[in-house]
């Protein structure tokens, strides 16, 4: 949420097993000790549906890189901020999780369970899309968009531990650039992208309610504005000269030809650079209940299911013409695919499919045994 191929490919490749985007998932709400229906925050509901809108869009974008200047340069920057803030949501909701049961459940039935579900459907389905008749089916090795979910998994159990240290987020970030300098690491649960990605969770995990609050204020949007045009401009010029795939946080420094010792520098230059575009992301981002911002209760299922959508568009090769590279045909690109993933978030795509993204499964777990009291151990305080 999340999610891409290699710079200047053309779109009718077939897709890697750890193919960019992520992005991005709808994070759980905290925890609700006291049974009571917890109300949804406009705010982050209203983030992650305007997230969701841009890796659709940048999805849509790939096969129109080669061909246009202005769309590459569009297309680094939403890959610059759009899986970070998805991610840092993430963490910030993830703060309560103490390997409970009732936290592991919800682990399960909400990530572990589409996980499996959707890395064997998009397996089957890119067997026709990508013409690979004998794709494995592979648990380990996250195909297209489902290495997000992966990812959240690891992320998820490591919560306490992040927690309990007194300087998490440096620590994660030299782990993020020990990451780039180890080109051995397999793909088991896409980990390189897991390591490379984990020092946004983790500063998730430490920030409180204040900070999103800061960055809301009425003089960091008005900053907000200049420091997007300067990106925008920056990302322009530097199309010919640098390799936006470092974006992807994919691969190790070697891979992209430099020495290793890149690696920890760009580490560092990306997340600052992420976080800046982040910050001026979330201080536009409307705080007042929109005509879209029940649709945030849905990106995951917006986030999972496009990718669907995007495989049959590649395997009809519809980039093939030359309307889409017009610049009414990118712009139309654009709006339809936020439309589609904005249709795919509504409440009967999510009826239709909550078996499988939010299953119940009261079967698969042991009731809560009574306490003293007659009160679920579980439930103590």
């Amino acid at each position: 949420m999340s999610d891409t191929a290699q710079p200047a490919q053309p779109a009718q490749q077939s897709v890697r097993r750890t193919a960019a985007t992520p992005p991005a998932t709808a994070a759980p709400a905290p925890g609700n000790p006291s049974g009571r229906p917890k109300q949804r925050d406009v705010f982050f509901d209203n983030a992650k549906y305007l997230a969701i809108v841009l890796v659709a869009m940048g999805h849509a974008w790939e096969p129109l890189r080669s061909g246009s200047r202005t769309v590459t340069a569009l297309y680094t920057i939403v890959y610059a901020f759009h899986m970070p803030a998805f991610i840092i949501i993430s963490g910030y909701f993830s703060r309560t999780f103490d390997a409970s049961p009732a936290k592991i459940k919800r682990l399960v039935t909400g990530v572990v369970v589409p996980y499996v579900v959707f890395e064997t459907a998009y397996t089957l389905f890119t067997r026709w899309s990508d013409d690979v008749p004998d794709r494995p089916i592979s648990l380990l090795d996250p195909l297209y968009l489902t290495w997000f979910l992966a990812a959240l998994f690891v992320w998820r159990l490591t919560t306490p531990i992040w927690r309990s240290l007194r300087w998490p987020l440096p620590i994660a970030l030299v782990v993020a650039a020990l990451a780039t300098l180890s080109p051995s690491i397999g793909d088991d649960l896409d980990l390189q992208r897991t390591l490379q990605f984990l020092p946004y969770f983790v500063l998730g995990l430490c920030l409180r309610p204040e900070h999103f609050s800061l960055v809301r204020q009425w003089r960091v949007r008005l900053l907000a504005v200049p420091v997007f045009a300067a990106a925008l401009v920056f990302s322009y010029w530097a199309v010919p000269r640098m390799d936006y795939a470092w974006f992807f946080h994919r691969d190790a420094a070697e891979h992209f030809g430099v020495p290793s010792w890149y690696g920890p520098l760009m580490t560092l230059g990306l997340f600052g650079c992420s976080l800046i575009l982040v910050a001026c992301f979330l201080s536009w981002v409307p705080g007042r209940r929109m005509w879209f911002t029940t649709l945030g209760a849905g990106t995951l299922y917006g986030y999972l299911l496009h990718g669907f959508v995007v495989q049959a568009g590649n395997h009809v090769d519809w980039a093939a013409h030359h309307w889409p590279h017009t610049p009414l045909g990118e712009i139309t690109v654009t709006l339809v695919a936020g439309a589609v993933v904005t249709a795919l978030c509504t409440a009967p795509v999510r009826r239709v499919f909550r078996c499988v993204m939010e299953p119940r499964m009261e079967w698969a777990f042991r009731k809560a045994e009574p306490a003293a009291g007659g009160v679920p151990a579980q439930r103590r305080r």
